[in-house]
């Protein structure tokens, strides 16, 4: 090996790309930094209906508390215990899928689907894409999708997809329907709630935003799924990825089926239950042990075998799962430094001055921007919209297109940024660098805002209300 050659090596190690510990980490240091760099403030905070809501014109500065060494590492565990809940469902839903895969129902069911779509591989993939959009839209899927992205992976790669589809067509899609949420409890439900508006009203408005952001992201989707059935070194993820698939060596049995029904009925059942009895993640990562059980039972495994490969497949997810309480520990460091509420005044105050139509897209980009640092639908409502929903009042802007506004800048960014646990527990299960995602996804998110744009300049001309 010649000398430059080893060199060449050695540089090529030296800048390899970071891992997605690494970023997340990275900016939990840029929210320790702003604790030294920012004043420290704060807004009083008042309890309606069980929501603790910021009381609007109430910030004033405090005493500081910049982070110290120990509590960068003590966030991450407090945002692990805080993630619990997610973070157990990503684990046990890799061990559900793990029993059902063992079975090899998805395998063969997933080949059964394909043979049955030969040639019509858009109406599969656009099929999936609308399904999980609704489930996203209704507040079924919303960090629960990580659990169906290794569906994805499966199905990708049978169709000689790479894993940027895998994430497309279930996570990213079930977040473009979180976006529009025409009846999303914790978005939409939370806002309304907070601005003292009709719960779901605008819904009309709402539900032709999703159609349209839907069907965009059917064409860009696919408009990349073609480029790589034609060519697979058109795949952002390399040749070698685009290139894997399955052997299917086993026939759609009705064994197989039963286990796919159950599991199917178990996901309706859940989505009902959401809507009905208020269910929450915690009854989701229940129904995936007793799924398991079952599944692994009509596979004719024995009780060890059922156990130790749902515990093969939690292990499997240890990387995703633990992602998540990570990026919780970023909005744990500025909540505890003193300088979340800071952002909070820094970002509203300007839109003040604007006209009404400038403001409702100021509004977009200042929940976009906020996001990053808590991307939470519900937690960033609780924080947002006692601003807004007041400072829509003063500008002649109706509560309801603030609403609209918080909407899409909470929901766009989660498939964008870093910070977003369930974007990078997704992108961790299907394999897929947070730099190549993003570099697929950017233009995608660039047409997202542009139509957000027209949509809020259109609410805010035809006063969107009721109020």
């Amino acid at each position: 090996m010649s000398v430059n050659s080893s060199k060449n090596k050695k540089l090529k190690k030296r800048w390899e790309f970071p891992d997605t510990y690494v970023i997340v980490f990275g900016v939990m240091l840029l929210a320790v930094l702003a604790t030294y760099l920012m004043p420290a403030g704060s807004f009083e905070r008042e309890e309606i209906d069980g929501v603790t809501t910021i009381v609007p014109d109430t910030y004033e500065t405090v005493e500081s508390e910049p982070a110290g060494l120990m509590d960068v590492f003590l966030a991450i565990q407090t945002g692990m215990i805080e993630s619990a809940d997610i973070i157990f469902l990503v684990l046990f839903a890799g061990g559900m899928f793990e029993v059902i895969n063992r079975s090899g129902a998805i395998q063969a069911g997933i080949y059964s689907a394909i043979d049955k779509m030969q040639g019509r591989e858009f109406l599969l993939i656009s099929s999936i894409i609308v399904l999980f959009a609704i489930g996203g839209a209704v507040g079924a899927l919303g960090n629960s999708v990580i659990a169906f992205v290794v569906i994805g992976v499966m199905l990708a790669k049978a169709l000689k997809l790479d894993a940027i589809v895998a994430v497309a067509i279930t996570f990213n899609a079930a977040f473009i329907g979180f976006s529009a949420g025409f009846l999303n409890p914790y978005t939409v439900g939370v806002a309304h709630n907070i601005a003292e508006l009709p719960p779901f009203s605008g819904m009309l408005f709402r539900l032709i935003a999703f159609v349209i952001l839907t069907a965009v992201t059917i064409w860009f989707t696919w408009r990349y799924c073609k480029k790589i059935l034609n060519d697979p070194t058109k795949s952002i993820m390399g040749v070698e990825a685009s290139a894997e698939e399955f052997k299917n060596t086993e026939k759609f049995t009705i064994r197989h089926k039963w286990i796919l029904a159950v599991t199917a009925l178990a996901l309706i059942f859940f989505i009902f239950a959401v809507i009905q009895f208020q269910w929450t993640t915690n009854h989701m990562a229940a129904l995936f042990i007793i799924v398991a059980i079952i599944a692994g039972m009509i596979a004719q495994m024995n009780y060890n075998e059922i156990t130790l490969t749902f515990l093969e497949g939690c292990k499997g997810l240890v990387y995703g799962s633990l992602i998540i309480g990570l990026a919780r520990a970023v909005l744990i460091i500025m909540e505890d430094g003193m300088v979340l509420d800071t952002l909070v005044s820094v970002l509203s105050d300007p839109l003040s001055a604007l006209p009404p139509v400038a403001t409702a897209i100021g509004m977009f980009i200042m929940n976009s921007i906020f996001n990053f640092f808590v991307p939470s639908g519900s937690g960033q409502a609780a924080i947002m919209i006692p601003i807004q929903a007041p400072l829509s009042d003063m500008v002649g802007v109706t509560r309801q297109v603030a609403i609209l506004a918080f909407q899409f800048g909470d929901g766009f960014s989660n498939s964008l940024f870093p910070t977003s646990g369930t974007l990078m527990a997704s992108l961790a299960v299907a394999g897929v660098p947070w730099i190549k995602w993003a570099k697929w996804f950017l233009p995608l998110f660039i047409i997202w805002s542009v139509i957000a744009m027209i949509l809020l300049v259109v609410a805010t001309l035809i006063n969107l209300g009721p109020f």
